[in-house]
């Protein structure tokens, strides 16, 4: 994995990397391997998580034929604050 660092911005670039590795799951294994995991538990788990990636292909393929509606889009300012996000108050003129 590869993050470029530009015009010496350390902190946009951990940023970047964070992102990057929380998508391809590195810190749910991390915290998964932190203590041991009994087989049963194991089995469990994975039976669970294909059970999650099985109703997620469904859900997005009854929404693709039309029989669910689709999500709704998100747009800039609820993917910042989101709905508890205080105003911000704008100086007088």
């Amino acid at each position: 994995m590869q993050v470029l660092v530009r015009d010496n911005n350390v902190e946009q670039a951990l940023r970047v990397l964070k992102k990057k590795l929380q998508r391809e799951g590195v810190f749910r294994e991390m915290k998964r391997r932190r203590a041991y995991e009994k087989p049963s538990e194991k089995k469990t788990r994975e039976k669970a998580e294909a059970v999650r990636r099985a109703r997620k292909l469904a859900r997005k393929q009854a929404q693709r034929e039309g029989l669910l509606p689709a999500p709704k889009p998100r747009d800039a300012a609820t993917k910042r604050g989101g709905p508890n996000t205080r105003p911000v108050a704008k100086a007088p003129v």
